[in-house]
């Protein structure tokens, strides 16, 4: 199986997405074939991407492998219907707040500039905390910052939530690249 990078186009918002192994034999970290690759060529691999490039993925999600038992299974998931809603309900809800503000360059929240961040994604006191915490055991840019904060307002969007909890920017954070091997 080859994994090549992907790039979708909308009319307004140029999204990229890729795939990429975990090590050069593509098995670490797998619960059924092990790894063959030594530890040093597993760190190597990892290291291939820079910090700065990491730093502009908004969300990293590890795709495991899945069981059979669960493709095979009679449990039924959230329909596109119901999620296409909820979508469509975040971005009228992010057209309408940057409509009233005034920013017609702006359209969802990925093209906030520094001043729309400051604007509509203050943090509860609980949220700073949680924020502090991250920029000092992360280690984040001042980039990631600006990310997390965006990625945490959609969230709350997508919830329905006027403010953003403390829960939408956990989420917010679990999503941030980071290196695989540990």
């Amino acid at each position: 199986m080859l994994l090549r990078p992907a790039f979708c186009h909308s009319p307004n918002i140029e999204n990229a997405s890729s795939c990429v192994y975990p090590c050069p034999c593509g098995f670490y970290g797998d619960s059924l074939k092990p790894c063959t690759c030594a530890p040093a060529m597993v760190t190597k691999y990892q290291k291939r991407i820079s910090g700065p490039l990491l730093d502009r993925i908004d969300i990293r999600i590890e795709v495991p492998r899945v069981d059979y038992e669960k493709l095979s299974g009679d449990r039924v998931g959230e329909t596109s219907e119901a999620i296409r809603a909820r979508v469509q309900a975040a971005r009228d809800i992010q057209q309408k707040r940057f409509s009233t503000n005034g920013s017609s360059d702006i359209i969802c929240n990925a093209d906030m500039r520094v001043g729309e961040i400051r604007q509509f994604c203050k943090l509860q006191d609980e949220g700073q905390s949680l924020m502090r915490a991250a920029m000092t055991q992360l280690n984040l840019s001042a980039r990631a910052y600006h990310r997390i904060l965006k990625l945490a307002r959609t969230i709350a969007d997508l919830a329905g939530s006027e403010e953003i909890q403390s829960a939408h920017l956990a989420e917010a954070l679990q999503y941030r690249p980071k290196l695989m091997i540990g």
